[in-house]
């Protein structure tokens, strides 16, 4: 289901990292070159998959860990797979200063005033099941935001 909701968001091409080697299939796709950017929301499972799916200079952007953390590694490995950039944001870092965080918001709201940007809501839990929409995060059921929603007489 969440390949189909890939190919509907627009995914030319679509991998199911769970069942194909999708380093492999990023070389194929890619005749060999590699693909320019990563997005690894996954973690311990995927991370050496993910840099080897990687063009020369290529970024991997690790976003999460659903699988766990990723162990300590040799940055040498960086420079022997292509000089890869690696980056593990975090969301502060680009919220920290109240102008950037009212830019960001602004941008965002923009986006979505236009219609150029969606938003797939999963579901929405009342906030006292907050621990069963993080299991269902932890479980990977889910294919687009959870909201917890508050109350009206909890506000």
């Amino acid at each position: 289901s969440k390949a189909a909701i890939a190919r509907a968001a627009g995914a030319d091409e679509v991998i199911n990292y769970t069942e194909q080697d999708f380093a492999a299939e990023c070389r194929r796709l890619t005749d060999g070159r590699g693909v320019d950017v990563v997005y690894d929301g996954v973690g311990r499972s995927t991370f050496d998959k993910s840099l080897d799916s990687l063009r020369v200079r290529g970024m991997l952007v690790l976003f999460g860990a659903a699988s766990g953390p990723v162990p300590p590694f040799d940055p040498a490995i960086l420079n022997a797979k292509g000089s890869l950039f690696l980056t593990r944001p975090g969301l502060a870092h680009y919220i920290a200063a109240r102008e950037e965080l009212a830019w960001r918001a602004a941008e965002l709201f923009g986006l979505l005033e236009r219609g150029a940007l969606t938003v797939r809501i999963d579901a929405t839990f009342p906030l006292e099941r907050a621990a069963d929409a993080h299991r269902a995060l932890e479980g990977r059921q889910t294919t687009g935001k959870l909201l917890l929603a508050i109350a009206a007489g909890d506000r």
